[in-house]
């Protein structure tokens, strides 16, 4: 046995509280490389009573390329506990693995209380706590400019035809508030409760990630009794809203930028941002150069995107104070934060409090593209974009030389780094405004695209739609992938809009299931996966063929969502062909 792979760490995500009276404990071991693990438990203080003799059996979890993963749900009548495991290799050697290490199974080990792992007391205050509202929420991503021109009257100068080009960085096209309030009903049909905008504060730029006034809405989208009216608006129809702020740096054209640029070391915002030397300035070169001009800190080497000190007290409180006033004026549902793993974890810490203190539901999603455990604590975001886990999902899908086998150890890497409670609300996103649009990286084949939505949808986590992603819209790289919304019956593609539709619905439905369902996967000939998920007596089995050819498969169920062909108790399922049936 590989004993060096034998790894468990406590109050983290291989033991925590997921309900106020209930641990989940997680013990990691190489991958069928053990027999049986079971966890010795009891009360600290009960130790007389040798406990350390009985054992509970753990069941094996997610597995990964290199490590296997056992788990197990405990609680304790005293709300503390005190444990160690039992592990048993295949040749029959036992070992107790405790806090102290890894040792016989012999009593003489395990009748020294001083060596186990300890939750010393379950503190409900502790414990890691995510929105519910959010496990029933498909979100609907909407880049404001991009979405509809509801308002002609508020369009910067220079605003081009709806749609008629491809964008470019610096194009205009009209879309604002008004054409988001115009177009609820479209929303609400397709199914969707969850609305994400990109930024609609205040600046120069067609995408407002260069913040110049966070407490006004930008005047090319509309004013702040626009957007109470579309929140209203949204409420009322059961759709939640969510914001997106850049707490990371300020635009240039910001009051407190300009200062510095005026007073230099005299300004009273001087600190307010991570400058080198004074005056600040900016000198173009060579490419060759590249990061080497600028003497304060930027936002990648964007001159025109100053990086904030949010060490700063002054600035902790001023952008604090933001985040408060969205919730309280407007019912705002929750906060997207950009760049958000380039600021201080000091200074989220405060936000989550503040934020939460005003609305205790409220969703907080960092914009983190790698792994994020440092973030997911419990007192910092709920959640993040999980682009890390749907990276997996997408080079499956998108690279016939990958197998089921790669992607399912590159999705279960990902769990395992987490709490249940994060992995039941992380953000789950196949393309966005940052990305390459999925009919685009499809090329263009639907069936493809369909079977990836579907398999991302089946996933524990919170779906997102891409706006124009339901109608066929394609689009390559930043900002290709920021094309104006086709709302012409002739652009859109309603087979496909149809389709979205029902599998909006099937999420919702079975929500349940996906978020807290048991899973177990399987894969065949290199390129069909088959996984269920079961809970509370509901069982959805999933089958999709990622293969170059037909695949006959045994019909179990009552078919529930599918791209395939029924043939008596069997389906037939095409290349990209998919079935979703209760059994």
């Amino acid at each position: 046995m590989n004993i060096a792979a034998i790894y468990h760490r406590p109050e983290s995500e291989f033991a925590y509280l997921y309900t106020q009276d209930t641990m989940r404990i997680r013990l990691q071991t190489a991958k069928d490389d053990v027999k049986t693990v079971a966890l010795i438990s009891g009360d600290h203080y009960l130790f007389n009573q040798k406990w350390y003799l009985e054992k509970a059996i753990m069941g094996k979890g997610l597995t990964t390329a290199h490590h296997d993963y056992w788990e197990i749900e405990v609680s304790s009548e005293y709300r503390r506990l005190s444990y160690a495991f039992y592990v048993e290799d295949h040749a029959g050697n036992e070992y107790f693995y405790c806090d102290q290490g890894i040792f016989p199974y012999q009593e003489e080990f395990m009748k020294q209380d001083s060596t186990y792992f300890r939750m010393p007391y379950f503190h409900e205050i502790d414990r890691f706590k995510a929105p519910e509202w959010v496990h029933q929420t498909v979100w609907y991503q909407i880049f404001p400019e991009r979405f509809n021109n509801g308002n002609p009257a508020n369009d910067p100068e220079g605003t081009l035809p709806w749609g008629s080009k491809k964008p470019d960085r610096e194009d205009f096209f009209g879309g604002d508030l008004q054409g988001i309030i115009e177009k609820l009903d479209y929303l609400a049909e397709l199914g969707i409760n969850g609305l994400y905008l990109c930024p609609i504060f205040t600046a120069p730029s067609n995408h407002k990630y260069d913040t110049v006034d966070y407490l006004e809405v930008d005047p090319h989208f509309g004013d702040k009794a626009l957007f109470k009216e579309l929140v209203d608006k949204a409420h009322s129809r059961g759709i939640r809203v969510m914001l997106d702020a850049v707490f990371n740096h300020l635009g240039a054209s910001s009051r407190q930028w300009q200062d510095v640029l005026k007073k230099g070391s005299q300004s009273k915002y001087a600190d307010w941002f991570h400058i080198h030397s004074f005056p600040v300035h900016y000198d173009p070169l060579p490419d060759s150069e590249f990061g080497k001009n600028i003497n304060y800190d930027t936002f990648s080497f964007v001159p025109n995107m100053p990086k904030l000190n949010t060490a700063n007290p002054e600035v902790q409180e001023y952008l604090l104070e933001i985040a408060a006033y969205w919730i309280k004026e407007f019912d705002i549902d929750g906060w997207r934060l950009d760049v958000a793993n380039e600021v201080d974890h000091h200074f989220w810490k405060k936000f989550h409090d503040r934020v939460l203190a005003e609305k205790a539901d409220l969703y907080i999603l960092g914009e983190i593209w790698h792994s994020s455990q440092a973030w997911l604590q419990g007192d910092e975001f709920h959640a993040v974009m999980n682009y890390a886990f749907t990276d997996s999902i997408k080079a499956f899908f998108l690279t016939p030389e990958v197998t089921g086998a790669n992607m399912l150890d590159g999705m279960n890497h990902q769990q395992v780094l987490y709490r249940d409670q994060t992995n039941e609300v992380n953000f789950n996103l196949l393309d966005s405004h940052d990305t390459a649009r999925m009919l685009t990286l499809c090329e263009g084949n639907k069936d493809l695209l369909r079977s990836i939505f579907t398999f991302m949808f089946l996933q524990k986590g919170t779906p997102c739609i891409y706006y124009g992603t339901e109608v066929g819209l394609a689009g390559g790289n930043d900002p290709d992938c920021r094309r104006c919304m086709p709302w012409e019956n002739q652009n859109q593609d309603q087979e496909l809009l149809a389709f979205f539709q029902q599998l909006i619905h099937l999420r919702k439905k079975y929500a349940d299931v996906l978020s807290f369902g048991q899973l177990r996967w399987r894969t065949e000939k290199q390129r069909l996966i088959i996984f269920q998920r079961s809970y509370l007596g509901k069982t959805l089995r999933c089958i999709f063929n990622e293969t170059a050819e037909e695949q006959l498969v045994s019909k179990k169920g009552a078919p529930l969502f599918n791209q395939q062909t029924i043939i008596e108790e069997d389906y037939l399922l095409a290349p990209h062909g998919f079935v979703v049936e209760m059994i």
